[in-house]
């Protein structure tokens, strides 16, 4: 994996068909995470666009020496995309994923051709949301469950143990962390703000799982009520992470809205 030097930090990044001009794809992943998460995705999107994987700061192999975490991650994707030179692309994000790719597209509508929100809502300052999601978490204290556990639908753990296997040992890869099993993100990192997120302009497809206990359908679906053209699709049988228990459904459900966006480009 190449990688790129930028405070004090090392971000490493995976990249698929180069020489594609047309439209790039840049893949951010969960806290459960890291650039090995979208390996069911890569293969797929790679045949018709240039595709990108980042280890988030702190995860994988990026390091984080300085603790800087949440607080760089829209910097970190500013970096890397221009050390790449890359001038504008499409972001596509798994929950944790969701800070980094809204935050930057709020900081630079003019770069995003489209932004994919998977199973996250961005944990933007919205304040009567952010009570409202800090009330569930309370009553939902499973902080000592497994993330692995809480990110997959039970059916699919059941039937499919080999991949809920893959999916722990993906996680296992990343650097202990005093907050892996924290769902509360918020207070870390210079949030946009509500009115923010409501004028967003760029294109936005938001996707959730119906079984998702981590971060409910209904939070992702009032964000999308929030931001006037935005789609929302609600996929059956699926928990926190439908493009990983799903990825031929999520895989598609991209596909068609990439289209809409760029045609047979």
């Amino acid at each position: 994996m190449p990688s790129i030097e930028f405070e004090n930090s090392t971000l490493f990044y995976d990249e698929q068909n180069p020489n594609q001009k047309e439209e790039t794809i840049l893949f951010l992943h969960g806290a459960a995470g890291n650039h090995m998460s979208w390996w069911q995705q890569m293969p797929h999107f790679s045949e018709r666009y240039r595709c990108l994987t980042l280890d988030q700061r702190g995860f994988g192999r990026s390091t984080d020496p300085d603790g800087l975490g949440y607080s760089r991650f829209v910097d970190d994707v500013e970096f890397l995309l221009d050390s790449l030179s890359i001038s504008n692309c499409t972001l596509v994000a798994q929950s944790m994923g969701g800070i980094s790719a809204l935050g930057f597209s709020v900081r630079n509508p003019e770069r995003v051709n489209a932004l994919v929100m998977a199973d996250t809502w961005g944990f933007f300052d919205w304040n009567s949301l952010n009570i409202k999601y800090r009330d569930f978490r309370s009553q939902h204290p499973d902080s000592k469950v497994p993330l692995v556990h809480r990110a997959l639908a039970r059916d699919f753990q059941t039937n499919n143990p080999e991949k809920t296997f893959l999916y722990q040992q993906i996680q296992a890869l990343n650097p202990p962390r005093q907050d892996a099993n924290s769902d509360t993100l918020h207070g870390q990192y210079d949030q946009p703000s509500k009115e923010d997120v409501e004028g967003l302009s760029v294109p936005v497809l938001f996707v959730a799982g119906n079984e998702d206990t981590l971060t409910p359908p209904e939070f992702i679906k009032e964000v999308h009520q929030l931001i006037v053209g935005s789609q929302f699709i609600l996929v059956p049988d699926c928990g926190h992470s439908v493009y990983f228990e799903a990825p031929e459904v999520f895989n598609s459900i991209v596909d068609d809205f990439l289209h809409e966006q760029f045609g047979d480009e």
